[in-house]
């Protein structure tokens, strides 16, 4: 494949950089007062990238997917699909952010280009097919993380959240790494197919353990217990909008580069990981929804939330099917929008002296004092406990369906039954809002960035969502055949 294919297949990341760059040259001459400019164009430049992506969605074909820079990277539907909610998770961050930051003196236009080179590193990942750009998108993408995690650089929890990020991160990275080079001693190559030829006649001891590290170094990034140990603690460190931000887009980054690197170069030999795979799942949605019970900390439970629903979206990658990719899908979708929905929600309930809403006890009697937010946390709470007819049931439903379908019937069994935990507390927030005595008083103004996107989540996660349900399966599907038509 010629260059110029390369860079027409690549234009989204190449688009990003560049703006990314321009950016830093307008801060670092504008100052301050362009922070608010730098944000919007940043926000602009992810929205242009992922109509560039959705034009390559609807125009690539599974057999036309293509190949870029000699098989270092592939733009087919399955990365189009992650792409595209990324670019979309990012944008919505971005919409959610100025009023908080400013508010505590942290405002700087290095917020959004730290958000927008994340999302370049977030793009090559879940595009990687050779171990060698998985590594350098996915240190592209963890080197602004841990930047943003301490980014409210005179708060004490901000710093501690970005120095354990990254001490943790470094060492997910060196297990991450040591795995792959025992595949690569094993297999003679970093690419994804032929490692999968290399291994077709079977998988040595040596190359197994470097799946296992492999799984190990991703499962931190997506947060799976047992390596789930730094997400409470960043969680509730970094600032809010950032918290937001880890909860969703490099959550669906990860979890789609786990989806592609089980399902191509390891396709033939999923008895090597599945277990490992059924282990996390399953402890994921024990551990957090466990967790989650003691937790008055309203970040550290949607943290111990986080975890228990990378256990579900697990399930589906259990399955090895095309199924169960594709319900991994349509769960990241629903999961994205609740999420943000929720620590939008927490962003827009202040006190009058300015101070955040961190406890229980402060959204006490919500409902009498700002009813439509407390309303709108109501549907998304409900929705992430699975509960019917909201739209966060569909995303559990389908992943236990394909679960079934591939006859892991005991773990779609144990899994339902675990769900049954989380919706403990997230009962605990509608309790606490609805039925207790209110104390105090909150902000009545919110930025109408802050209120588009808690209504559109809302209005997803409502009934109303399933509306959606015809484009988000074929979606899905189309995404989930571009990792399987080779098999």
């Amino acid at each position: 494949m010629d260059y110029a294919t390369s860079l027409y297949l690549t234009g989204a990341e190449i688009g990003l950089s560049i703006s990314g760059l321009v950016l830093l040259l307008v801060s670092a001459w504008g100052g301050a007062r362009v922070t608010r400019l730098v944000t919007i164009l940043a926000a602009a430049a992810l929205f242009g990238a992922a109509i560039f992506t959705g034009h390559l969605f609807t125009e690539l074909s599974v057999p036309a997917a293509g190949d870029a820079f000699g098989g270092l990277y592939r733009a087919d539907d399955f990365s189009s699909f992650a792409k595209i909610l990324i670019y979309l998770a990012v944008i919505a961050c971005l919409m959610i952010t100025p009023k908080y930051l400013a508010a505590n003196g942290i405002y700087r236009s290095e917020y959004p280009i730290l958000l927008l080179f994340g999302a370049v590193g977030m793009s090559m990942m879940v595009s990687a097919v050779d171990l060698i750009t998985l590594y350098i998108g996915l240190e592209l993408s963890s080197l602004s993380s841990y930047v943003l995690a301490s980014f409210a650089r005179d708060d004490v929890r901000s710093s501690e959240a970005g120095l354990k990020y990254f001490i943790l991160g470094a060492l997910a990275s060196g297990i991450l790494l040591y795995g792959m080079s025992l595949i690569y001693g094993f297999a003679g190559t970093t690419d994804y197919a032929a490692i999968r030829l290399a291994f077709i006649g079977g998988i040595e001891t040596g190359a197994l353990f470097g799946i296992v590290f492999v799984l190990a170094g991703l499962a931190f990034k997506i947060a799976a217990v047992p390596f789930h140990m730094w997400t409470p603690d960043v969680y509730e460190g970094a600032p809010t909008p950032v918290t937001a931000f880890f909860a969703s887009a490099p959550k669906v980054a990860a979890v789609a580069i786990l989806m592609r690197i089980a399902l191509e170069p390891f396709a033939d030999h999923v008895d090597s990981w599945r277990q490992i795979v059924v282990f996390a799942a399953l402890a994921s949605i024990v551990v957090g929804a466990l967790g989650a019970i003691g937790q008055d900390s309203l970040k550290r439970l949607l943290a111990y939330s986080s975890i228990n629903n990378v256990g579900f979206i697990l399930i589906g990658l259990a399955t090895a099917t095309q199924l169960g990719t594709s319900a991994m899908m349509t769960y990241l979708v629903i999961y994205v929008v609740m999420t943000l929905g929720s620590f939008t929600a927490l962003l827009m309930l202040r006190a009058e002296d300015g101070r955040p809403f961190e406890t229980f006890s402060d959204i006490a009697g919500l409902a009498t004092r700002k009813p439509a937010i407390a309303w709108c946390l109501l549907l998304l709470m409900f929705s992430l406990a699975g509960i019917p007819p909201l739209f966060g049931f569909w995303a559990k439903f389908v992943v236990f369906r394909a679960a079934v379908e591939a006859d892991l019937i005991a773990l779609a069994a144990i899994g339902i039954a675990a769900s049954v935990i989380g919706a403990f507390y997230y009962l605990k927030f509608v309790k606490v809002m609805f039925f207790d005595e209110a104390e105090g008083s909150v902000v009545k103004t919110s930025p109408i960035g802050q209120w588009i996107v808690l209504i559109l989540a809302g209005i997803i996660v409502s009934p109303l969502g399933y509306f959606l349900n015809g484009l988000l399966d074929a979606w899905s599907s189309d995404a989930a055949a571009s990792l399987f038509y080779l098999v």
